[in-house]
């Protein structure tokens, strides 16, 4: 039976105090039901792996990328114990490169797909003036992507691969995967604040 999203959401805020990492596990099932509906997959399924994927990382961080301790093994581990499906639990340790799982379904390929570019458009959109997603385009990322410097912790090796795995431009991907992110903006917290224009002394509001 596929757990609901309530207890999915309940283990992310009982394993998870950061909120910046909250609102990346909010942005990847985002990213993942958009997939889901366009593949005429199972949303609700889709949704959840991309909700609870990260869920143990802050306190089992795996800096040593160890396959089988810490994350994901350890969220895997417990998750089995709940008894939550086995797809879900492939595809979550499927998304760590270091875990050795084979990526074998469209719902793990995806995962991995739109982990870190979540990521990457996150980090876009907060150096905006408005710190809106809305004004974060495919060439503003694209610019991003190539800059190493920005959002160090962002794969760019896995943004790359993600939409190769897909078989999906690196382009239209990262449109798509935007375009997700804009339409769950205010969950994010990236809908945008007011900047003010001080040469005509108003308040200006994000498109």
């Amino acid at each position: 039976m596929l757990p609901s999203r309530d207890d999915a959401l309940a283990l992310v805020h009982e394993y998870t105090a950061s909120e910046s990492l909250r609102k990346h596990m909010l942005a990847v099932e985002a990213a993942m039901r958009a997939y889901a509906e366009r593949g005429g997959e199972d949303v609700e399924r889709w949704g959840l792996v991309g909700l609870i994927h990260d869920f143990d990382y802050e306190r089992f961080p795996n800096a040593a990328h160890s396959a089988t301790e810490e994350h994901p093994a350890e969220g895997v581990r417990l998750l089995r114990a709940r008894g939550w499906p086995e797809d879900i639990l492939d595809a979550i340790l499927g998304h760590a490169q270091y875990s050795g799982v084979p990526r074998v379904t469209p719902m793990a390929r995806t995962l991995f797909a739109v982990d870190e570019l979540t990521g990457l458009i996150t980090a876009t959109a907060l150096v905006k003036p408005t710190r809106s997603v809305h004004e974060v385009d495919v060439r503003s990322v694209r610019k991003r992507l190539k800059d190493k410097a920005f959002a160090r912790g962002v794969s760019r090796e896995d943004v790359i691969l993600g939409a190769e795995a897909l078989g999906v431009d690196l382009d239209e991907h990262i449109a798509f995967v935007i375009g997700a992110m804009q339409r769950s903006a205010a969950v994010l917290g990236l809908a945008g604040t007011p900047t003010v224009d001080l040469t005509a002394n108003s308040t200006l509001h994000p498109g």
